[in-house]
């Protein structure tokens, strides 16, 4: 079959699966529960598919005779531990350049990046790509984890069921938050905190209207993960136990090297990645052989760093590992995990964190006990402890980090001193870095998170479809008396002065002319513009967003600016002005507003009760009163004697609704028809109390 077939075949089964569910008479909740189990099956067993390709690439590059990987990457030959990542990084440069760049990385900014920008639309080539270069980058050494591509591959399935079921912007990124759910549930058996890091770090909305399909898809994903692999946790937990109550003076002290490290960890990663995106000078493609060939060299000394580490992270957690070198292991993990992912692999830093977490605590633990053995529980508890610091200090998700830890031990012990070690973690590595790891790269790619959407909807209002052509533009010959009744009649503080062929030269400010008005009538004929003029000033183009705009008149402290035809160009085509770019923001959100309602409204989903689309206007849905019914829509005069329009009308004709759009004026209303309608809002509940 054609490609040009497959998607129209696409289209179609969409379409009829689409109708058939119109027919069923679903309600909007129960639909989406529905979605919901779908997306959570199909996320629990793509987790289980790249758990398993990675155990496969694993035992094709490094043939050892342990019993877990990371004895078999330490019985691998020298040349092996080279050659294996380059390999891989061959391998998934070209993957990931030509087929999905989304692929990149460790995949969570994407989906936030998806969320923020595309109203959740994720295409669906993402979760195959995704699977196939993480699977290679992890099963090759790559010093990444497994999560943050089992959460990107949940989130594309979600996209990609949505967008199947045609299903509103509002409720696709819910369906994207259930694959994000889903994703983090499998990977851990840890299905609370699979919702949590949906609502937390992926929509970023603890009051997301729909929280109980995110649950679902969570429960599913994990009872899909435990039915095929088993119902064990992620680690070798050990017993907690507190030593003494002064023991909470130690946890504090770790939260703040957690916090600390967490920082450390945020700003190599992104060094690293901008090293290899902008200094380095080669093709994409070949940038992770380069990776790839220094994680080899790295793993000679230090193997227990290649790969998800989840072996080495037991051996913390069973209090095994020496010290000092859980300590080295902290930094040189921190540095492998930044050039894997800087120098363009894929795969996720969840793990990394739970790594750096381990060895922190390892280390610590070890070095308290030794001083305060009669008080202090031994390494595996403070390793256990820190590795929910870590990830509340990279990713800002305390709640999301507490509920992981707390679903591996299943004890309420450790709660207290694991809430202390998150927060403090958090709040010190807040001070030194603003953004958390995923959402630093939003920001560096100009997508504005702490804001909220503001910033982000002005950027995509752009000055050619607000300005006014209309210029307040001084010439550069006027006299002094001309400009002073130029700037007296015009609007703002500072006027564009321009030559006979509109190119500007210069502005002349409000505050310039203040000083010479007492001697207009001796300076009318001596001062020009020209002599006037201040040559600091900005411009916007027309192909400039309107977030650009104000932040240059913020700079400038100006209320418009000029336009020009181009950011080479000096020839002035109009005017830009503050009030005209919020009038346009406030209409852009409030357009959103009601595409959105009314996607939802015209869907086979349950309707808003109404839409306000004007000051006291609204568009609702009603059931036609019983005194309409049998009579025409022209016979009632509906808009003469109740003041409101009718848009559409919803039948049933041949047991499935149809909708008619405008419809004729002769059209008879029957029995169980249900009417929207536009106008006054007073108006409207005249016509619902008709019965």
């Amino acid at each position: 079959m054609k490609i040009s077939s497959i998607g129209q075949y696409y289209k179609i089964l969409s379409r009829r699966t689409a109708a058939f569910l119109e027919r069923a008479k679903l309600t909007e909740h129960t639909f989406m529960i529905i979605v919901a189990i779908v997306i959570g099956v199909f996320a629990g067993f793509a987790a289980i598919g790249i758990r398993a390709m990675i155990e496969w690439f694993s035992d094709l590059s490094f043939v050892g005779s342990g019993t877990n990987i990371l004895e078999d990457i330490m019985h691998s030959p020298w040349y092996v531990l080279i050659l294996a990542p380059v390999i891989g990084g061959a391998i998934v440069g070209p993957l990931i350049y030509f087929f999905a760049p989304e692929a990149k990385g460790h995949g969570v900014p994407e989906v936030m990046q998806a969320i923020l920008l595309k109203g959740g639309t994720i295409r669906p080539r993402v979760a195959l790509i995704k699977a196939l270069a993480s699977a290679i980058s992890i099963g090759t050494g790559g010093s990444v984890g497994r999560e943050g591509p089992i959460i990107q591959i949940g989130s594309s399935l979600g996209s990609t069921v949505g967008q199947f079921f045609r299903v509103p912007t509002s409720r696709l990124k819910t369906l994207v938050g259930c694959g994000a759910a889903a994703g983090i549930a499998a990977a851990f058996n840890a299905p609370i905190a699979g919702a949590l890091f949906a609502v937390e770090i992926v929509l970023m909305d603890f009051a997301v209207a729909q929280f109980s399909p995110i649950v679902i898809s969570s429960v599913m994903a994990t009872v899909i993960s435990r039915s095929f692999e088993g119902d064990f946790a992620a680690f070798t937990v050990p017993k907690y136990s507190m030593g003494s109550p002064y023991e909470l003076i130690f946890y504090f002290i770790l939260g703040l090297l957690s916090g600390l490290v967490s920082y450390a960890f945020i700003k190599a990663l992104y060094y690293s990645e901008d090293f290899f995106d902008n200094r380095l000078k080669i093709p994409e493609y070949v940038k992770p052989i380069i990776g790839g060939f220094l994680i080899g060299l790295i793993a000679l000394v230090y193997p227990h760093i290649m790969g998800v580490g989840y072996d080495s992270i037991n051996i913390a957690l069973l209090g095994k590992m020496a010290w000092g070198f859980a300590l080295i292991l902290v930094f040189v993990k921190i540095i492998a995990t930044s050039i894997t992912l800087g120098s363009g692999g894929s795969g996720g830093i969840f793990a990394p964190s739970l790594f750096m977490g381990a060895m922190l605590g390892s280390f610590f633990g070890a070095f308290v006990h030794d001083l305060f053995p009669a008080i202090t529980a031994g390494p595996g508890a403070y390793a256990l402890v820190a590795m929910g610091g870590l990830v509340a200090g990279t990713t800002r998700a305390p709640i999301t980090a507490i509920i992981i830890v707390f679903e591996l031990t299943n004890d309420y012990r450790i709660i207290l001193p694991l809430m202390i070690v998150t927060i403090i973690s958090m709040i010190v590595s807040s001070k030194f870095s603003r953004e958390s790891i995923y959402t630093l790269k939003l920001v560096m790619r100009g997508i504005h998170i702490k804001e909220g959407t503001a910033i982000n909807v002005m950027e995509s209002i752009f000055v050619k479809d607000v300005y006014t052509k209309k210029i307040d533009g001084i010439n550069i010959f006027d006299n002094f008396s001309q400009v002073v009744n130029k700037v007296i009649q015009g609007r703002g503080r500072q006027f564009p002065v321009l030559d006979a062929h509109n190119n500007i030269h210069g502005v002349i400010k409000v505050d310039t002319i203040k000083d010479y008005l007492f001697e207009k009538d001796s300076l009318e004929n001596i001062l020009v513009a020209e002599d006037l003029l201040s040559q600091n000033f900005e411009t916007v183009s027309i192909d400039d967003n309107c977030q650009t705009a104000l932040d240059k008149m913020r700079l400038n402290d100006v209320y418009g600016l000029p336009v020009t035809e181009s950011a080479s160009s000096k020839k002035v085509i109009g005017m830009i002005w503050r009030k005209d770019i919020q009038a346009a923001y406030n209409s852009e959100i409030k357009r959103r507003e009601i595409s959105s309602t009314l996607a939802t409204s015209i869907s086979m989903k349950e309707p808003e009760s109404s839409v306000q689309f004007l000051e006291g206007y609204s568009i609702v849905e009603i059931k036609s009163p019983n005194s309409f019914v049998g009579k025409s829509i022209r016979e009632l005069n509906i808009r003469a004697n109740y003041g409101v329009d009718v848009l559409s009308v919803k039948t049933r004709e041949k047991h499935r609704e149809e909708i008619k759009a405008i419809p004729s004026p002769d059209y008879v209303i029957k029995q169980g028809d249900r009417l929207v309608i536009a106008g006054e809002i007073k108006s409207i509940n005249v016509l619902k109390a008709i019965q």
